[in-house]
């Protein structure tokens, strides 16, 4: 449950869109890193009281490694500017039920001005989707797009899995400029256009920000419990079957290292194989870059062989990707691991980027 904690704020650290990093000093005389989101609890300064949800924090959880701001007792913030007693400036209640639910104007309800646009939308007419089960795929996927097609017109969609707020991720508020936006789909805010559910947010991203290609991820800080399917990234296999429903053209972005010292996530990981092996029911373009070490790509392509009758297994050159992933706006890192920690992860997410860029119509 919660472990609460109050403090008054001695610094504001560094702000990043929709967040402030703080310093909290607590009656104890230890020091706790905060976050806040100001749109959720107003924005604080030194000398504000806070009062923190410090869990995950006090538990080593990592993710950023924050309490959390849960209310500024002493200085709540105004009311929004819209009214909010009737549906005009939306009724989309995300993080349903939890003391901070922010009540939101969805892309597609009536009160939008993309309403209509969207009652009629059936088909993703085709466009490429990239699926992937960690946010730090993202970077990566961008790249390679970008490498082959510099103007395409990229919208990614942020799935309830992890974080979200979307305003926790650093690399996304970096990314801004080579988005052509962000939608926070299901109980994720923080987008630029907020989707109600994952069908909604591709038909949106398709119709509404005119994206050429779309990639699909969950927030930073999945939760994984070691077992097969208790791993909140198998959900990419769903956002495969949706694609796919939709018209649009499913690519796998495939979790792929020698560097994880755990030996499931090792060649192919294990989260890969269950979401695109047993729950995507619909075919996806498996991606699999060149160029690999010959023992990797083995275990690799071992591992890929039971998929092989379901989905195409596409072997993509990665000439140029290296260049382009050192080439990106944000620091590339996961689980720890930089891009020549893990050369062979960050690899196929841009392989994956450049085969969906080829197959833009």
């Amino acid at each position: 449950m919660v472990r609460w904690r109050s403090g008054t704020v001695t610094a504001v650290r560094r702000r990043w869109a929709g967040a402030a990093e703080l310093d909290v000093d607590l009656p104890d005389g230890t020091r706790m890193r905060a976050l806040a989101y100001p749109a959720l609890v107003g924005d604080p300064e030194p000398g504000d009281r806070v009062l923190l949800n410090a869990g995950a924090l006090l538990m080593g959880l990592g993710t950023g490694g924050y309490a959390l701001v849960v209310a500024l007792p002493d200085r709540l913030p105004p009311d929004p500017p819209q009214a909010l007693d009737t549906r005009d400036a939306g009724h989309l209640v995300k993080a349903r039920y939890t003391p901070l639910q922010p009540i939101l104007l969805g892309v597609d309800e009536e009160a939008s001005p993309h309403h209509d646009l969207l009652a009629a939308a059936e088909s993703l007419d085709g466009m490429p989707v990239v699926t992937a089960d960690l946010h730090s795929a993202l970077p990566a996927i961008l790249a390679g797009i970008h490498a082959d097609a510099p103007d395409a017109r990229v919208a990614y969609l942020l799935t309830d899995g992890g974080a979200l707020p979307a305003w926790f991720s650093r690399t996304l508020a970096g990314l801004a400029d080579h988005l052509v936006g962000t939608v926070s789909v299901g109980q994720t805010f923080g987008g630029d256009l907020e989707a109600s559910t994952l069908h909604s947010g591709l038909l949106a991203a398709r119709h509404v920000l005119r994206a050429d290609v779309a990639i699909v991820a969950q927030g930073p800080g999945n939760l994984g419990t070691g077992t097969q399917w208790g791993f909140s990234g198998v959900a990419v296999g769903e956002a495969v079957n949706a694609v796919a429903t939709l018209g649009g053209r499913p690519v796998g972005s495939l979790r792929i290292s020698d560097a994880d010292p755990r030996p499931r996530h090792r060649g192919v990981s294990h989260h890969s194989l269950t979401a695109y092996g047993r729950v995507a029911l619909a075919a996806a373009d498996l991606v699999v870059p060149d160029g690999l070490d010959s023992a990797l790509a083995a275990a690799v392509d071992a591992a890929l062989a039971p998929l092989a009758g379901r989905h195409p297994i596409v072997r993509v050159p990665t000439d140029g990707l290296d260049a382009a992933l050192r080439a990106t706006p944000v620091t590339l890192s996961t689980m720890g691991r930089g891009l020549d920690a893990d050369h062979a992860y960050f690899l196929a997410a841009a392989a994956a980027g450049r085969h969906a860029a080829r197959l833009i119509g």
